[in-house]
């Protein structure tokens, strides 16, 4: 078990993805550089936020 880097929770970092949970794996490797770092929550949460806010990456 780790601890999410954001809200701090404990997750299993071998649990299934979700499509938000894989984009936001990918910013978390390409832009923020915390790869691993992020539990389930956050990596998707991470990803509808970048959809709505970032929108040079929405090329």
């Amino acid at each position: 078990m780790k601890v999410c880097g954001i809200c701090r929770r404990e997750f299993d970092e071998h649990e299934p993805r979700s499509l938000y949970g894989e984009a936001g794996e990918w910013l978390a490797a390409e832009l923020w550089q915390d790869a691993g770092e992020l539990c389930q929550l956050c990596l998707e949460n991470r990803a509808r936020l970048s959809m709505m806010y970032c929108h040079e990456l929405n090329t």
